[in-house]
């Protein structure tokens, strides 16, 4: 086990281990446990319930039996739950910062602004819970009149991953509950405790008994099979990688499933010879370093204009010294560690391969002394186009950089990937930042800014990342169904 503080030690004993049903924290029904690591050490925290598929879908018996009353709760009521939860998540922002650092490895700053960040879905939905109306017209026979209302899909199940597992359960919970669906929460195994937190908080707040459940389990592909396969399942939501949601998206086919896929990223990062170059480089290390590089909309590969390369690679290079890896619940750390093993080994593998191509690493951070999945950050140069570090999501504190010289040459290059997440662009000219954003395949673009997320912005992707959106007025609209009423006149 972890050698822990007296606060982190508390923080832990607090969250619940269980499984959540019908408002009570239960065990597993085999009794098993999993362990949570800290990626810092490598070492288990604490152990919590391995759901089997039997709890699954005792998880999923309850959401059905609380969906006709949930759904008939009035708007309001639904909006003050979740208003009450944004309150609570940011009276215990500290507690929910650190429990969060210590499952998931972030730097202790980083998780207080994703606590802030998770609480605002919360607020953001109580307030479109209020919002969601039809319409009245007539019909262009006049003979009739069309009436629309939203209604609410039904069951959801909501499958959310490690590296932000605050903002991406609040994202999902917020908008189901202020459309009036039930929910299953399968919670990433690496990082539960985040989920855990949230769901007692929002049994707190007021949330009936079997409106929520959560499902924390070693056997997810099993567990969501046979949720997906159940008839009374409606919706699904899941983020994650593009191979898993190209599965869950053949799975949910058969039963005609409501899907919301957000999957992976392969985001360009595209500084142009016009460009704010000291300005650049600070969004650079937000856009590429966040979260440990951990991110979907991670920078993963840099277009730079061949007469500012040098410039901003040297630039680029001197940020990246003045950062400290190490355990993220040290206050003067900016860089955690990986989220396991495997992860570490795959940005090792992408670095080798480019080296081995002819990139030169210009830097990279030493590494503690520490037995954790820490992994250095660096900045490469003369990378191929073509290389796999170009070309494959990275998800790691490693910035690969390409030289260009023209916007078409450059375009080629962005649009090749296979994802259309995000992308970023840095240039003084309005006019080349409106056309080279709307030729970019992506579903989001950043303009002289490197961080994209927010509440009240659509949040979703392009082609191999997926389809469906997250956030703002129309994040709502994924768990509700367009009913049609035909009124006779006359």
């Amino acid at each position: 086990m972890t050698s822990l503080t007296e606060s982190e030690a508390a923080v832990l004993s607090a969250v619940p281990k269980g499984l959540l049903r019908n408002g009570a924290w239960v065990d597993s029904s085999t009794g098993m446990t999993l362990g949570v690591d800290d990626p810092s050490t490598g070492e288990v925290l604490v152990e919590v319930a391995d759901a089997s598929v039997e709890d699954a879908r005792a998880a999923l018996d309850a959401a059905v039996a609380a969906q006709p009353a949930w759904a008939a709760t009035p708007p309001r009521e639904r909006g003050e739950i979740l208003r009450r939860t944004y309150e609570l998540m940011t009276e215990r922002n500290e507690e929910l910062a650190l429990l969060m650092t210590l499952e998931m490895g972030k730097p202790i700053a980083e998780s207080r602004s994703e606590v802030a960040y998770a609480a605002d879905f919360f607020r953001w939905f109580s307030e479109e819970a209020v919002r969601l109306d039809g319409s009245w017209s007539t019909a262009p026979d006049g003979k009739s009149r069309i009436i629309t209302m939203k209604q609410p899909v039904g069951p959801c199940l909501l499958v959310t991953p490690w590296n932000f597992p605050l903002a991406m359960g609040a994202r999902k919970i917020g908008p189901a509950f202020a459309a009036g669906c039930t929910v299953v929460v399968k919670a990433a195994k690496q990082t539960p405790l985040s989920m855990h937190a949230i769901a007692a908080i929002l049994t707190e707040a007021g949330l009936p008994d079997g409106v929520l459940g959560t499902v924390t389990t070693s056997k997810a592909s099993s567990v969501v099979s046979s949720l997906i396969e159940d008839p009374r399942l409606r919706k699904l939501s899941f983020t994650g990688s593009t191979e898993v949601g190209q599965s869950l998206a053949e799975q949910s086919a058969k039963g005609l499933i409501r899907l919301s896929l957000e999957l992976g990223g392969n985001a360009p990062f595209i500084v142009f010879e016009d460009a704010d170059i000291d300005h650049a480089v600070d969004q650079a290390m937000l856009a590429k370093l966040r979260n440990n590089g951990e991110a979907c909309t991670a920078a993963n590969r840099f277009y730079v204009h061949e007469s500012v390369l040098d410039e901003f690679s040297t630039k680029f290079a001197a940020r990246f010294e003045k950062l400290v890896v190490g355990r993220g619940t040290d206050a003067a750390v900016t860089l955690g560690p990986l989220i396991d093993q495997a992860a570490v080994d795959k940005v090792e593998e992408l670095v080798a391969a480019a080296v081995a191509e002819g990139a030169t690493v210009v830097y990279e951070t030493p590494l503690p002394k520490s037995t954790g999945y820490f992994s250095a950050a660096r900045v490469v140069t003369g990378v191929s186009p073509t290389s796999r570090l170009v070309t494959d999501e990275i998800f790691g504190p490693v910035a690969p950089i390409v030289g260009f010289s023209t916007e078409d040459e450059l375009l080629g290059w962005a649009n090749a990937s296979d994802y259309g997440l995000a992308a970023y662009i840095f240039t003084r000219d309005l006019d080349r930042a409106v056309r080279v954003s709307e030729k970019l395949e992506v579903g989001m673009v950043g303009v002289n800014r490197g961080v994209l997320s927010n509440p009240a912005a659509p949040f979703g992707g392009v082609k191999s990342s997926g389809y469906g959106r997250e956030g703002a007025h129309v994040g709502i609209d994924e768990y509700v169904e367009t009913k049609y009423l035909s009124l006779n006149v006359g």
